[in-house]
């Protein structure tokens, strides 16, 4: 298919609230990475032109401050400002970077991608790790932030990072595609925060059990598409996934598709609404 002009849409500067992303059933995207993406405006324009909202994760400040400047003209797309996990293990963002996200932390409500990995070798950058999450968690203090949370063998520990610093309380926090224990399930249930869920979570037994115990009010869609820098993101092939899996969320839950799709809406558009 041919990729429209990177130039912004009526569709795109209307935005999810006026656009058909507004209807009952709209999809959205609650975590991507649509900067990964060679020509990002060209996507999100393709975003727009479908209805679909999209919360684009960023893994570096520098990253996001480019993809902020890339999709502010969309009123469709939500950018975080990220500072993942994965950089901080191998070394890519420093002191320096944790510094330039807490300076920008002040003035922005969309955080993500952040969190902490313990995942095979990364596990020996712990401390480190935990230390550049306690400095995120703080900036997010205070409450009015959405957050785009990874946690792989660490959900446990994110928690307590959140809870100690106070993040917990008035933020939106979003576990995105949640892998922990079920009981670190049901406290991040009983703390309030939300879940976003994708095709490959679906793929396991556990992930499905997840899926269907989180509460539909707590329930988000994802793709956490492209997987790596230079990749496109195929908004078609990825909206045709996500209606995909809202039916089968709908089976695993045994509820009917249009309310399910409602329901997930009406939160995405919370969300996306302004502070």
């Amino acid at each position: 298919m041919q990729r429209p002009s990177c130039h912004p849409g009526r569709s795109a500067q209307r935005g999810v609230e006026g656009s058909r992303a507004a209807s009952a059933s709209a999809l959205f995207d609650l975590h991507c990475h649509l900067d990964f993406d060679p020509d990002t405006r060209a996507a999100a324009q393709v975003l727009a032109e479908l209805g679909m909202g999209a919360f684009s994760t960023t893994v570096t400040p520098e990253g996001y401050e480019r993809a902020r400047g890339l999709l502010e003209p969309f009123g469709n797309v939500r950018v975080g400002l990220g500072l993942h996990p994965w950089w901080i293990a191998d070394g890519r963002l420093g002191p320096q970077d944790v510094a330039l996200f807490e300076r920008l932390a002040k003035d922005e409500r969309f955080i993500g991608e952040v969190g902490l990995d313990f995942g095979r070798d990364r596990a020996e950058t712990r401390d480190a790790q935990v230390a550049a999450f306690e400095r995120v968690a703080r900036a997010c203090a205070g409450g009015g932030k959405v957050l785009s949370i990874h946690a792989v063998k660490a959900a446990g520990e994110a928690l307590d990072v959140l809870e100690r610093a106070g993040a917990l309380v008035g933020n939106a926090c979003i576990f995105h595609w949640f892998s922990g224990a079920s009981d670190e399930l049901q406290r991040a249930v009983r703390a309030g925060c939300f879940f976003s869920i994708n095709p490959r979570m679906l793929a396991s037994k556990r992930g499905r059990a997840y899926a269907q115990a989180v509460p539909a009010e707590r329930l988000l869609l994802e793709t956490d598409a492209p997987s790596q820098a230079g990749e496109r993101y195929d908004a078609p092939a990825e909206a045709a996934r996500l209606a995909a899996m809202l039916e089968a969320l709908a089976d695993l839950r045994r509820t009917p598709r249009d309310d399910l799709a409602a329901r997930i809406a009406r939160t995405s558009r919370q969300l996306f609404a302004s502070a």
